[in-house]
């Protein structure tokens, strides 16, 4: 979850600062794929962390299929990545805070534990709660300060 969270910082680091959410994809005890959001550094709604990460692993596995390995994320997936994570066949999943507006992870769905899907995976989350929330709450106070010209 530490990779993660310095995979979250750097998404503030750039011209066009993006949420601080990070994710790495782990398989065989080693770090696969990494992946910040970049929604707004490169204006693509897709690009979420965990889907630059798993895009990432599946580069480096050379397979569509990342089946046994955990995807490690600062914030609760979204509906958009949860689908992410079922395509990509993970077996686990790690989050460090609940989403209460978008995580479909068991904020507001249950997508990774859903039955009528063809995968489920484990789920673990609140690991490093306090160290990921904070990050997203200093990020929005900073967003709030400057004006709503930077309010996405």
């Amino acid at each position: 979850m530490k990779a993660a969270l310095e995979e979250a910082a750097l998404a503030t680091r750039t011209s066009t600062p993006d949420v601080p959410v990070g994710a790495v994809v782990v398989l065989d005890g080693h770090i696969v794929g990494r992946g910040r959001n970049q929604v707004e550094a490169c204006g693509d709604p897709t690009l979420h962390a965990e889907v630059v990460a798993i895009r990432e692993a599946v580069s480096a596995v050379g397979a569509r299929r990342l089946a046994g390995g955990t995807l490690y994320v600062t914030l609760e997936p979204c509906l958009m990545c949860a689908g992410a994570i079922v395509q990509a066949r993970l077996s686990r999943v790690v989050f460090g805070c609940d989403d209460p507006k978008a995580g479909a992870v068991c904020s507001l769905y249950t997508a990774l534990s859903d039955p009528r899907l063809n995968h489920r995976c484990r789920v673990e989350g609140g690991v490093l709660k306090e160290d990921c929330s904070r990050l997203l709450k200093e990020f929005f106070e900073t967003l709030r300060k400057r004006g709503p010209r930077f309010q996405g």
